[in-house]
């Protein structure tokens, strides 16, 4: 998998990671004994099916105009002629979505040795820290088929220089999964363009946050990265600013 992995990113260039909040509840106590006990036994099983959050990363959902242009302006006037003439952005975003699948398959199964090389090591510190404190289910919820993404973008890409004139791009993705998604379309199910706001979807719905980086200092061989990761669903978001 591993090598799988870089066959498809080595001659292409990224990095990534991302994150969600996780909150108790408190009900105060009354006489009504056996509704406070059936209203936590919901509560927690409605937490069960949500992720918490796996890093410490402002969360995206949404592209921005103003960096849309400014990530065209970085792809093909300063990445394409100076960094790498084969870079288009498009074939990035559709080989960072296997990468997707690689990372999140090994985070459902806590195989932190198939991410060394994929993931740079502090991030997979954290990773390893933060799946260690979910349960069962909430691990199912981790891994991401590629085909059930239906909505993927470049939130921001960057290039970055320090003094000894080494240099780096940075490309920080984001992905709205419909968990089923491939199913639904091999069966001619296709869900309706309303899913954002229907209830029965909404546990299904996750959005996910990655950063790749890569080195392109002259003379040095690398390959795309990933340091930054987090899967998150809205009404998660929603909850956490109420």
């Amino acid at each position: 998998m591993n090598l799988a992995f870089k066959q498809v990113l080595s001659t292409r260039t990224f990095r990534l990671c991302e994150r969600l909040s996780y909150q108790t509840f408190q009900t105060p106590i009354t006489s009504r004994c056996l509704n406070i006990q059936h209203r936590s036994y919901c509560e927690d099983r409605t937490e069960s099916r949500r992720l918490p959050q796996l890093m410490e990363f402002p969360p995206v959902v949404w592209p921005s105009i103003i960096k849309y242009m400014k990530n065209w302006m970085f792809s093909n006037f300063i990445i394409r002629p100076y960094f790498d003439q084969e870079f288009r952005l498009n074939e990035f975003i559709e080989a960072s979505k296997h990468a997707v699948q690689v990372v999140s398959e090994c985070l459902q199964k806590s195989d932190f040795t198939a991410l060394e090389g994929l993931v740079e090591k502090d991030a997979i510190a954290a990773l390893k820290n933060a799946v260690s404190k979910l349960s069962v289910t909430q691990r199912q919820l981790l891994a991401v088929d590629k085909e059930d993404i239906f909505y993927a973008f470049p939130y921001q890409v960057g290039v970055m220089f320090d003094e000894s004139d080494k240099r780096w791009v940075e490309i920080t993705m984001c992905y709205h999964v419909l968990k089923g998604l491939k199913q639904m379309q091999e069966s001619g199910d296709l869900p309706p363009i309303t899913i954002g706001v229907q209830s029965e979807f909404q546990d299904k719905i996750f959005i996910l946050n990655y950063r790749f980086i890569r080195e392109f200092t002259k003379g040095v061989e690398d390959s795309w990265w990933v340091n930054i990761v987090n899967h998150f669903q809205l009404q998660s978001l929603t909850k956490k600013s109420n």
